[in-house]
């Protein structure tokens, strides 16, 4: 397995991706090699600063990046030797199994629909956000920023994404789903979320189990919620914010650690054709150690994989 990793992406790139590089490698399974994509001279740099053997990475040198503050359409377009630019290349033929980045999220999502593209008879792809509860596996919600706009047949799709992420990568057999409305009964919400309960409630794609409301987020009503990007959002701004107030008030408890995005590093693009992880621009070692670990799980559970046997069945 070979797992590529953009050095140049992120609020404290290169040290930080290349000291969690290290961390990952050392606790990674010898058969999986990590695809450093960056300024060759500055992982060295960093590697013999830390006293590793760079040889144990596999390099592809750029000195080309796309800045956080880039327009992500016209910077893909204009730099192709930037390292999310290269990375996606790498992914699109092959080369690597998956790519992580903690770099410029919409130059993620650019190069996840118009290089790796689409699955067949996905509508949107979406990304999810991993919501501590009081199980030891989180809450998925989902979309939490691609699609701020949805139609119910978007957000049906995203229950079977998010159903399949929750079976193969964490391990629920059986994930509930719930859609995020004002109210559980039947009747309650808008437009859009009437609309959706309506094709949801008999489905036999996924284990849908009705409305949740806001203040069930972080218990353990269901595994995956589900909503559009715009609200999805906000509930998730809404829980870091929650962290941060914790943090600051100086409050010690185990529960609450949870929140810490390090401990989740990334999540992926569900509905390409290749796993593409985005990690937090601000990750530092600690958060890029756990977003190639877990880009290393999403490669083992065959989770892209699952969703074209799954939408591949819906067509046939």
């Amino acid at each position: 397995m070979k797992i590529g990793i953009d050095i140049m992406g992120g609020d404290f790139a290169p040290k930080a991706t290349v000291l969690g590089s290290i961390l990952a490698h050392n606790q990674i399974e010898s058969d999986t090699t990590l695809v450093l994509i960056g300024d060759q001279s500055k992982i060295h740099e960093i590697c013999e600063g830390e006293g590793f053997d760079h040889s144990q990475f596999e390099i592809v040198h750029t000195e080309e990046f796309i800045g956080m503050g880039e327009h992500p359409a016209k910077a893909f377009s204009k730099k192709p030797d930037a390292s999310i630019v290269i990375g996606f290349k790498l992914l699109r033929t092959g080369k690597i199994d998956a790519l992580a980045s903690a770099g410029n999220t919409g130059a993620m999502l650019v190069g996840g629909m118009q290089v790796v593209k689409s699955i067949p008879g996905v509508i949107r792809p979406c990304i999810t956000a991993a919501i501590p509860r009081y199980s030891d596996t989180p809450t998925l919600l989902l979309d939490v920023g691609i699609n701020p706009d949805c139609k119910p047949d978007v957000l049906y799709q995203y229950a079977i994404l998010g159903s399949l992420y929750s079976k193969y990568v964490l391990n629920i057999e059986s994930p509930r789903v719930g859609l995020l409305n004002i109210g559980a009964e039947e009747e309650k919400g808008n437009l859009l979320t009437k609309t959706t309960f309506q094709a949801m409630k008999d489905s036999k794609d996924f284990n849908f189990t009705g409305n949740v409301e806001g203040n069930q987020l972080f218990d353990d009503t269901v595994d995956v919620i589900i909503c559009d990007g715009f609200v999805g959002n906000v509930m998730l701004k809404e829980a870091e914010a929650f962290y941060t107030l914790i943090k600051k008030r100086k409050i010690k408890d185990t529960f609450f650690e949870k929140f810490n995005f390090e401990n989740y590093g990334g999540t992926p693009i569900l509905g390409i054709n290749a796993p593409a992880i985005i990690g937090h621009g601000i990750s530092n070692d600690i958060a890029i150690k756990n977003m190639l670990l877990h880009t290393v799980d999403v490669v083992k559970a065959e989770l892209t994989q699952k969703i074209k046997e799954a939408f591949n069945n819906d067509n046939d």
